[in-house]
């Protein structure tokens, strides 16, 4: 797994924590928090694919 997807998996794992910690103490700043583990999510995802992309060796375009 590429070092910048383990970083990403590491933010969304951080803010779905900080999501929950958040509404739970009943502040709605919690959906800024669920955006970015939307974010990181989509970014680890990319990384991966990316990683394995190249691992195989095929070129897109």
């Amino acid at each position: 797994m590429p070092r910048l997807a383990i970083y990403a998996l590491i933010v969304c794992l951080l803010s779905v924590a900080a999501a929950i910690v958040s509404f739970a103490q009943g502040s709605f700043l919690g959906i800024i928090w669920v955006l970015l583990a939307g974010l990181s999510s989509n970014m680890t995802w990319y990384y991966v694919k990316r990683g394995r992309d190249a691992r195989n060796g095929s070129v897109t375009g």
